[in-house]
Formats: C-alpha cells, structure tokens, sequence
C-alpha cells in the first residue's frame, strides 16, 4: 500500500542555533498513523505504524504473537483506510484461533471494553486537553540543559542503553532526571516524581531522549507539561497532536541547533 498523503510534508521551520541565530528549513515527517488488526471479526489490537506493507505487518504481527506459524495461516487480508486511520482484516486459521480466542476473552476482561476496530481507532485521536497559556523559552535554556545532561545519566554511563526524560527550568537548569530502558516508562517516572513532590512540569520544560511520536506528546500534555522538547524528529501524528492541543514542542535538539516545530505560546 502506497503511504497516505500527509498534511505537514517538507514544512517550513524555524532552527535556532546555539550562537544566537536561526534560519528557515525544511523537514519531513514520518508517517504514524493508528492501525487496527482484526482476526476473524475480532478486535485484536491496534498498532502505530507507517501505514505501508500492512499486509507484510499483519502476517509478521500475527507469527509474532504466536496466533500463526507461517503466512499460509493468515489469509483474506483485507485493508481499508478510514477518517482515523487503517483496519487491516485477516483470517486465521490453525492453532492460533484457540489462542487468539483466548487472548480477546481476557483482554475484554481486563478493560470491560468489546470495541470494535473503528471505535478503538476514535479512542485513540480523541482530542487532548488544551495545554495551558505559557511563554516560548529561551532556545539557550535548551543548549544548557543538553550540555549537563549527561552529569544526570548514571544509568546510560553505565550501559549505553537507557533513556532519559528530565524537568528543566526556565533558565536551562536540570531539576529532575529519571532513567529506563523504556523511553515511555522514564517519562512516566518523570511525571510521578514530579507529582509526588506536589512540583508540576511548567513553568519549564521537559527533555526527553525518546523517540517523538505521539505517544510521548501525549504524556506530556496530560502531566501538565506546557513544552517539550526532544532529541529525535516527531513523527507526523507528533506534530499534529502538539499543534492541536497547543503544545510547545521543539524537536532535533543538538548541542549546536533545535527545531521549533509547534510553538503554543503564538
């Protein structure tokens, strides 16, 4: 399947740089957009992806969770794009129904929920809560805070292999830092460690070393974060759910350069 038209492709930008100046670029996003797997009419799960070779994604999806032992077990794969996304339809056949019968009973079971494919993808791009009035921060409170970051970082001078989100203040300095192999779960420490000390995540900003898709915009904006920059690019739906809840978010941060890609104090 070709990729879906994206609204924001080749952007215009704004990159500040570390010596005071800034100048206008051009970027791409990568495409994330929710898809729905369904397997025998049943709601399995529903998945961020590049919404290409699905096909290839349902069949590695299903050998993956150990609903089929090859391709041949996973037939009539039917795709349909809708309003909020992709629904990828297969049939199953061979042991894995058994476990995939099994698999939809508990899960219903442990979220009193039986959605169907469509509704699941309404859930997900459900609007967020508007992030509150908040002033654009000073570009060298970022280069700062990406300097002394390290110092906080035991966990990755250790192993190379943790990620880090921190709580910054309006001048550049580090606060708060947890660690985890998780880039989710060291953004969660974040926001319970703040919130254990009755400290919200603004005014300030938060820094995270995850990858920028949608699912840590929206982590910021529900903990109460009123900017959020990144080391990585966002994804496409990254930057359409910052833009519409009204989330500063700066992206690409480098010890030379940061790119504003959703300015909510405008």
């Amino acid at each position: 399947q070709a990729l879906r038209p994206q609204a924001d492709v080749s952007v215009a930008l704004t990159e500040f740089r570390a010596d005071g100046t800034q100048r206008a670029v051009s970027r791409d996003w990568v495409p994330e957009v929710p898809v729905a797997l369904e397997f025998n009419g049943l709601a399995y799960a529903v998945m961020m992806a590049t919404p290409q070779d699905l096909e290839d994604f349902a069949i590695g999806f299903a050998m993956a969770e150990g609903l089929a032992h090859s391709a041949a077990d996973c037939t009539d794969i039917a795709i349909a794009e809708v309003d909020t996304g992709w629904i990828v339809r297969a049939a199953l056949s061979g042991l894995g129904i058994d476990k995939l019968t099994e698999r939809v009973r508990t899960r219903v079971a442990e979220s009193s929920c039986g959605l169907c494919g469509i509704e699941n993808l309404a859930a997900i791009t459900a609007p967020l809560p508007p992030v509150a009035a908040h002033d654009r921060i000073d570009p060298a409170a970022i280069f700062r805070a990406l300097g002394t970051l390290p110092d906080h970082q035991p966990l990755t001078r250790a192993t190379s292999a943790a990620h880090a989100a921190a709580w910054v203040d309006a001048s550049g300095s580090i606060g708060c830092v947890r660690e985890d192999v998780g880039r989710h779960n060291a953004f969660d420490k974040l926001v319970g460690a703040r919130a254990r000390g009755g400290q919200p995540l603004s005014p300030g900003f938060v820094l995270s070393t995850a990858r920028c898709s949608y699912e840590i915009v929206e982590k910021a904006v529900r903990g109460g974060a009123t900017t959020l920059v990144c080391v990585s690019l966002p994804t496409s739906m990254a930057v359409d759910r910052a833009r519409a809840a009204g989330l500063s978010l700066w992206a690409l941060a480098r010890d030379d350069s940061v790119l504003l890609v959703s300015d909510g104090s405008a």
